[in-house]
């Protein structure tokens, strides 16, 4: 496993639709296994391919620790309920956004074994995986945002609200109250 640069900014990469992967190859293991971690290393809870440079339709989600999606191909095949909570994201660094989200979703995709794989998501988990499925299609969170935070008043917020944290925000919430 390897760490991979994440791609930040206006980089062309994260406004374009990614080819489907197919059949899951040892390639694409090993992008899944870099995947996960360059995104532990940068404290976040999902990464899209495109995220690190390559336009294969493959993400990694990890909301709580040790519960590590990976999947080749992902598609929304449900959803129902509603949400709006901020987002961050790794590409878009400092900044954060509320964004409408389905409260759940069912995901298929193929997993790194290249077995199918069905998830059914809710609250800050399929919230996760709308995100990082919309990276395949050179969507960020940006555009749907209702509206970007101030700096300050994200941080304020956030102390408040837990299910209201940006994805990396959340994460260390959690790992702290593990620690106390």
């Amino acid at each position: 496993m390897a760490k991979r640069k994440i791609v930040t900014g206006n980089d062309p990469v994260l406004r374009t639709v990614c080819r489907p992967v197919g059949a899951v190859t040892p390639r694409i293991r090993e992008l899944m296994d870099d995947m996960v971690e360059t995104m532990r290393d940068a404290n976040g809870v999902g990464l899209a391919a495109p995220q690190v440079g390559i336009l294969r339709r493959v993400i990694v989600v990890e909301v709580e620790p040790g519960q590590v999606y990976m999947l080749a191909d992902p598609e929304i095949t449900a959803s129902s309920g509603e949400q709006e909570g901020n987002e961050g994201c790794l590409s878009v660094p400092g900044e954060s956004g509320c964004v409408r989200r389905p409260m759940n979703v069912t995901v298929k995709g193929t997993g790194p074994d290249g077995n199918p794989v069905t998830v059914e998501a809710e609250g800050f988990l399929a919230r996760a995986f709308c995100h990082e499925i919309d990276h395949l299609d050179g969507i960020l969170y940006t555009d749907k945002a209702l509206y970007m935070n101030e700096p300050d008043a994200e941080e304020e917020e956030n102390e408040k609200k837990p299910e209201k944290m940006s994805p990396a925000a959340y994460r260390k919430y959690k790992k702290n109250r593990k620690d106390r």
